[in-house]
């Protein structure tokens, strides 16, 4: 996907921006006690594509359940649902859940998905989340697709090794970094969830033709079973008619 490289350079220039800085954390890259988590799950509005949305279900509540079970027990874990069957799930079961954004797929549009970034990042700023995670599938192939889960706020940091180490730059700011980081920081996680939502659009497209496929060889296999078992019965009606006839010829001549 043409996104996802403009998407992962946006996000590693934000990271460089904020390590070169001199002011210290900023609201969007400074660590929290992870009291209170946000988990947003990508799911699909319709099913007939294997274990799609279950996949997306499962490890959702796996993540409350595990690496949450804290806070979960605390009540401080929320979802926000994106996509028809995850609304329906989170829905029937009761669970805290945030039901306003789930509707994003007809006329999926990236100034939809900014009006959902734009609320993710008030409520972050506002402290009524500590930590928010996305979790999709990642399109890899029409067959395949990677569960991803991925930390949404606050930012990390750009990951390094002892070979490979983040270069350090002296960068010039014009106007000026406060400016540039403001714009750039809405338009960063904007970019990167509407990456997360085409993904997860097109590994859905992907997963419905592999399933509908798999479905249209197995109808294949299960009729040529039944044209097996039709045939081999009217044989065998006709082989019992035919020996009746010849039984019945045979008892008139033996007459």
């Amino acid at each position: 996907m043409k996104m996802r490289p403009f998407a992962k350079k946006l996000n590693e220039l934000l990271q460089n921006l904020s390590a070169a800085g001199d002011e210290g954390p900023e609201w969007y890259n400074s660590p929290r006690e992870e009291k209170k988590i946000l988990i947003v799950a990508v799911s699909a509005d319709r099913g007939l594509s294997g274990s799609f949305n279950s996949n997306i279900l499962k490890a959702t509540v796996k993540l409350v359940q595990e690496k949450y079970a804290q806070q979960h027990a605390q009540g401080n874990v929320t979802v926000l649902p994106l996509g028809k069957k995850a609304y329906e799930f989170f829905n029937k079961r009761n669970s805290k859940a945030l039901l306003e954004h789930w509707n994003i797929f007809p006329g999926l549009s990236f100034d939809k998905i900014a009006v959902i970034v734009d609320f993710l990042i008030e409520v972050y700023k506002k402290g009524e989340y500590d930590k928010i995670e996305i979790v999709y599938n990642e399109f890899k192939n029409v067959a395949t697709q990677i569960l991803r889960i991925e930390q949404f706020l606050p930012i990390l940091p750009q990951e390094t090794t002892d070979k490979v180490k983040t270069p350090d730059v002296d960068y010039i700011y014009q106007p000026s970094r406060e400016e540039i980081v403001t714009g750039l920081v809405p338009k960063s996680l904007r970019v990167k969830l509407y990456k997360a939502v085409l993904d997860s659009d097109a590994a859905f497209n992907g997963a419905q033709m592999t399933a509908m496929d798999k479905a249209t060889e197995n109808a294949g296999e299960l009729l040529k079973e039944i044209k097996l078992a039709y045939n081999r019965t009217r044989q065998a009606a006709i082989t019992k008619e035919i020996l009746e006839i010849v039984g019945g010829a045979e008892a008139l001549k033996s007459a």
